[in-house]
């Protein structure tokens, strides 16, 4: 009797289904409270899935990784490379956002006065009390007090910088915390096998995701604002298929590779629209990829909360079109000003709920905007949210790769045959 292979769709086809099935009830059940509640849950329930993975994977990976390197000096350097990359990359993706609304002009065709405003008060409350905390506050809220009740709350900065000196600890004493990175690797190997399980419910949470999102906005919702969705998208695409195209050009591996290794990592994140719901296998996939687990294990998290491209892209965008729709001409010192108060700003708010909103609302009084212009594009925020997301994903996976070439830790050979699976 002759057997055939039964055909299974890989994760990636599966996530794409899910969200079509998601778009597809979103359209079915618009203000639909009962179906809006079930698939809210839903939602929730899978993204707690992934939190409750994340922390555990990023200590114990960094923390090895960090035994590993065993040289103060070495991470110190590590550090300094990955902070100014981060800059760099962050204040490019600001320009490039500002260039395009320049000469795009998006909010100039708008009426702001006819458009439908959502409610932002959470995000007020928010801002309120990032601006209260400062730069000062946000660096002393690096350092934990108690590192338990920094896991207990997801503080993924406090958890970073407990680790990297877990880490130098173990390497400091030698022989004696061989047992410590013996276990940790095996929680890491136990952490992974659980991701891996958990990713057979992604189909169902983006579809849940997805559907509650436009199932409490509407089509409608996104018509008056289509112009600057566009441009928000077409401006992210150039960003990594141009900027970080050049980039990766110039540290001698293809962008396009690299999208190919990591592609259910972006659909995924673009479905999410979470970063956390795909840290876990980025974690993984970047190791096998070719970087050491050090540098992956320091640069991943660490950009999860201060490498975000594609917020930056989005917070310069909106930042001009607003000023576009309330016919505020903008000089090209207040443009600069505005560059590089949102490089402050979009650093100071680091880890806050809704940062790239938060952001926006400490940033546009600067330039003259009213506060009440956010209210406008609150009701879009979700759908650009997802295209940010996914940017932020590959410009995290590309400075694992720049920062693993930089210090000469970066495996060619294992990455050729790792990208050769994928083909």
């Amino acid at each position: 009797m002759k057997r055939y292979k039964a055909y299974r769709l890989t994760l990636g086809w599966q996530i794409l289904i899910g969200l079509i099935l998601g778009v597809v009830f979103g359209i079915i059940f618009y203000k639909n409270n009962t179906a809006i509640t079930t698939m809210q849950n839903i939602g929730t329930m899978f993204i707690n899935l992934i939190q409750m993975i994340v922390l555990p994977i990023v200590v114990s990976c960094l923390t090895v990784g960090i035994a590993s390197m065993g040289d103060i000096k070495k991470l110190g350097r590590v550090g300094l490379k990955t902070i100014i990359y981060f800059e760099l990359m962050t204040t490019v993706a600001i320009a490039l956002g500002m260039i395009v609304a320049n000469v795009l002009h998006p909010g100039t065709l708008i009426d702001i006065h006819s458009l439908h405003g959502s409610d932002i008060s959470q995000y007020m409350a928010t801002a309120k009390s990032a601006q209260h905390t400062g730069i000062w506050g946000t660096l002393l809220g690096i350092i934990p007090t108690n590192i338990f009740r920094s896991l207990a709350n997801g503080d993924m900065m406090p958890v970073i910088f407990f680790s990297v000196f877990f880490g130098l600890g173990i390497a400091a004493i030698g022989e004696k915390g061989k047992i410590l990175i013996d276990g940790l690797n095996a929680v890491a190997e136990v952490m992974f096998k659980v991701t891996n399980w958990v990713m057979h419910a992604a189909p169902i949470g983006v579809c849940a995701l997805i559907g509650v999102a436009l199932a409490e906005m509407g089509i409608g919702a996104l018509i008056p604002l289509g112009y600057f969705v566009a441009i928000a998208y077409v401006t992210m695409t150039v960003f990594i298929l141009v900027v970080m195209g050049i980039v990766a050009k110039i540290f001698g591996f293809s962008i396009f590779d690299l999208l190919l290794v990591i592609k259910d990592e972006i659909v995924l994140a673009f479905s999410t629209a979470s970063s956390e719901a795909v840290l876990p296998k980025m974690i993984e996939k970047m190791g096998k990829f070719g970087s050491s687990q050090g540098i992956v294990s320091f640069v991943i998290p660490t950009g999860y909360t201060f490498n975000l491209d594609g917020s930056a892209i989005y917070q310069s965008i909106a930042a001009l079109f607003l000023a576009q729709a309330y016919h505020i001409n903008l000089s090209i010192g207040q443009q600069i000003t505005l560059l590089v108060v949102l490089m402050i700003t979009s650093k100071g708010m680091a880890g806050v709920p809704g940062a790239s909103f938060v952001v926006l609302l400490a940033t546009i009084s600067t330039i003259g905007v009213p506060v009440t212009g956010l209210t406008f594009i609150a009701g879009i925020d979700r759908i650009v949210d997802m295209g940010r997301t996914a940017v932020n994903v590959v410009g995290n996976s590309l400075a694992t790769v720049v920062i693993g070439k930089s210090e000469k830790e970066f495996d060619e050979e294992k990455s050729r045959k790792y990208i050769a699976s994928f083909k």
